[in-house]
């Protein structure tokens, strides 16, 4: 059966226009990372918060998939609550036990407002973003604190950053390039930190393994929206479903949730608080260093070995982090480096050689903080395999063995080590 399962979805026989549109919408689907997942993901707020649930005309799973497909949405802003419960224990002095804490801003020749590191504080925790798009060439991203504001702004060929509690600004240039992927830098609307970012890489893992239907209305920031439920059809994924709230007239996702098979608070939650479809002011995106304050240029910051550094783009979320687990996509993308794909669809498992002896146990590491925070993830599990520890997070497992392979996906902890003693 395909993926969209309602009365309205595709049958045999259906007109090559129909097709040609499932095609393009197969384009949109949802992928979830293996290996440093925290970066990518972004959390929770109350699903579908909103004044009721509104009346609309009835839509297919599959009008609703290629809605958003169609949505061409040039100038939006507004707010957008995030927020991450991956379920990890509290790093406490971990930072400082490692040596990482203590250096003054700047001291590695960095800059602390170098957006591939700054924007990593979406990777937990709960945040306010505002962001601002004026066509492909003008977006702004600003990441509101207690006491402080981060932003990014691309305007043109330029990227700037600015934080503004240390008083440093990171300029780029050529985010016109990246568009033709001719450059590893990417502007603002790369970073999944909206709704529409998340749902888009969502949608790329729909597949024969997934049902999607829609699931009612709500609405969103004021906004009349459809729901879109996402989920994995067969057991042993640890993704429970994901949900997208997509505005009614737009096609533009509002809200992303993404619930976990074990139940409780959601994993990843990104939705509009407020939001309008007006064009924003030119000088939203006008940016002029304040006096004082610390320029680092991106090219020399890249020549220091920060490669990639302008960019804070969805790569950095998910590129590095690992390949999606949509089967064809990690499979082709991750084969080439040594790793390989074991099943398919959300069940799908990365793995790969470490290159070293497995995970250090015990006083192995000479430093009881970094001990005790891997004892505090990790399982020891045994098999045919051998032995080794399952590292754990509410979406994504890592088994790795004492002889140093690895294998990765959102699945659970008896799936990998299935897929271990398989491949034994």
């Amino acid at each position: 059966m395909a993926p969209y399962e309602t009365d309205d979805s595709a049958k045999a026989g259906e007109p090559d226009d129909v097709r040609a549109g499932r095609r393009k919408a197969s384009r949109y689907v949802v992928p979830v990372t293996v290996v440093g997942v925290a970066a990518a993901t972004i959390g929770l707020v109350p699903a579908f918060a909103g004044s009721g649930d509104p009346d609309l005309p009835k839509i297919s799973a599959q009008e609703l998939v290629e809605k958003i497909a169609a949505s061409d949405v040039q100038q939006v802003s507004g707010t957008v609550k995030i927020s991450t419960d991956l379920g990890l224990p509290d790093l406490g002095g971990l930072e400082s036990s490692l040596g990482g804490a203590g250096k003054p801003s700047g001291s590695d020749g960095g800059s602390s407002a170098d957006p591939s590191s700054k924007l990593l504080e979406l990777a937990t925790g709960t945040h306010t973003v505002r962001v601002a798009a004026d066509g492909p060439d003008k977006q702004k991203l600003s990441l509101l604190d207690k006491a402080s504001e981060y932003s990014v702004i691309h305007n043109g060929d330029d990227v700037w950053a600015y934080d503004s509690q240390s008083n440093e600004v990171f300029h780029s240039t050529g985010a016109g390039e990246a568009k033709d992927h001719k450059s590893g830098k990417a502007a603002p609307e790369d970073v999944p930190a909206t709704p529409q970012k998340l749902a888009e890489e969502a949608l790329k893992a729909v597949d024969d393994t997934t049902s999607v239907t829609v699931d009612g209305t709500a609405q969103v920031a004021g906004r009349d929206a459809y729901k879109l439920l996402i989920k994995p059809k067969a057991s042993g994924s640890t993704v429970g479903a994901i949900s997208i709230a997509v505005d009614s007239k737009t096609g533009l996702p509002l809200k992303f949730t993404l619930t976990p098979a074990s139940g409780g608070a959601a994993v990843v939650d990104a939705g509009f608080t407020q939001v309008d479809f007006g064009k924003p002011s030119a000088s939203t995106f006008d940016f002029t260093p304040p006096k004082g304050a610390k320029v680092t240029e991106g090219d020399k910051a890249e020549a220091r070995g920060h490669h990639d550094s302008a960019a804070p783009s969805g790569e950095h979320f998910g590129k590095d982090a690992g390949k999606g687990l949509e089967g064809g996509g990690l499979g082709k993308e991750m084969e080439g480096g040594g790793l390989k794909t074991i099943g398919e669809g959300w069940n799908s498992i990365a793995e790969f050689d470490t290159g070293g002896q497995g995970v250090p146990s015990g006083a192995a590491t000479g430093n009881s903080d970094v001990d005790g925070f891997l004892s505090s993830l990790g399982d020891k599990v045994s098999g045919k395999f051998g032995s080794g520890t399952v590292f754990k997070t509410r979406l994504i497992n890592v088994l790795i063995t004492d002889n140093g392979k690895a294998y990765a996906g959102a699945v659970t902890k008896d799936a990998l080590v299935k897929a271990a003693n398989a491949a034994k």
